[in-house]
């Protein structure tokens, strides 16, 4: 299914204070081209997708079967004709990758450059890849070995749960309502978490973090929580065990609103916060170069 449609210059009049007139004109002077694929998946499916340049987004739907919607942009026909994408099967595996041939600099206007943008509903069940050079990723609702990367662009991740992998150079990493294993890095943007993850290992070069740990979270292993620069805040639950260590650089402070026991530090001479949290077990790492650590109770 395919559909190539001329985006038209646009020219919006409105109303301004003082009884003037604002005119503001927005040549677009693109393409849009829209193909589908889809995939039957009666099983476990190994699915990766790929693009050059945009956004991939994969939610879960109640059908045994795959679609994957692809919106490529440009700002010629030409250009959108040039992009393509090469689908291939091979047992309970499926690559889906959309390619730009040659440079994509030098165009001028809205739609600059081509990008394709990747939209897949995926069975609940579904092991996913998802790997962009520029632009944010996004799942939703799914189960099982999930994998995102992106070069530049924000990553978020909504109820999921089996193991998660999110990695970006620049942008921020949210995850809500998670189970399971987490691994997430970026360089530049702040960390947000919210769920009942098994394992942690989160780190961002540059930004702040806010972790929200739930009711029924278990340590499978050690954890561990840094940042380079900016403030971290930790939410625990009753009921939760590990063994805290929270060290605020040379420039910060820790603050502890939950009850510890057997603590040692958090001074100005031992900055390094000890100390255990329930039943303590696994140990559950906390740095900043520069900024504040907080554990509260949930």
């Amino acid at each position: 299914m395919r559909r190539l449609a001329p985006l038209a210059g646009v020219v919006l009049i409105a109303s301004a204070v003082a009884g003037s007139a604002c005119a503001i004109n927005v040549d677009h002077e693109g393409y849009i081209e829209h193909d589908e694929k889809r995939f039957d998946a009666p099983a476990v499916v190994d699915l990766h997708l790929e693009t050059f340049d945009g956004s991939i987004d994969v939610r879960a739907w109640d059908r045994a079967e795959i679609s994957v919607s692809i919106e490529k942009r440009g700002p010629t026909r030409d250009a959108v004709s040039r992009i393509e994408v090469v689908a291939n099967r091979s047992g309970d595996r499926i690559d889906l990758e959309a390619r730009y041939p040659g440079p994509r600099g030098g165009f001028i206007g809205f739609g600059h450059s081509p990008s394709a943008r990747l939209v897949a509903n995926v069975p609940r069940k579904t092991n996913v890849v998802m790997k962009t050079s520029d632009g944010g990723l996004r799942v939703e609702r799914v189960d099982g070995r999930l994998e995102l990367r992106t070069g530049d662009g924000g990553i978020k991740a909504i109820e999921t749960a089996g193991s998660l992998l999110a990695e970006t150079t620049d942008g921020t990493i949210e995850i809500e309502d998670i189970a399971g294993q987490v691994e997430a890095r970026t360089d530049d943007g702040s960390f947000h978490l919210s769920g009942t993850p098994s394992v942690l290992r989160a780190r961002t070069g540059d930004g702040s973090m806010v972790l929200r740990i739930r009711h029924g979270a278990a340590m499978a292993a050690d954890w561990t929580v840094a940042t380079n620069d900016g403030s971290i805040s930790l939410e625990l639950p009753d009921g939760f065990d590990a063994d805290i260590e929270a060290d605020p650089g040379a420039g910060g402070r820790t603050r502890s609103e939950v009850a510890l026991v057997n603590v040692t530090g958090g001074t100005r001479d031992n900055r390094t916060l000890r100390g255990r949290f329930g039943d303590g077990g696994h140990s559950l790492r906390i740095r900043t170069d520069d900024g504040t650590i907080r554990l509260t109770k949930y």
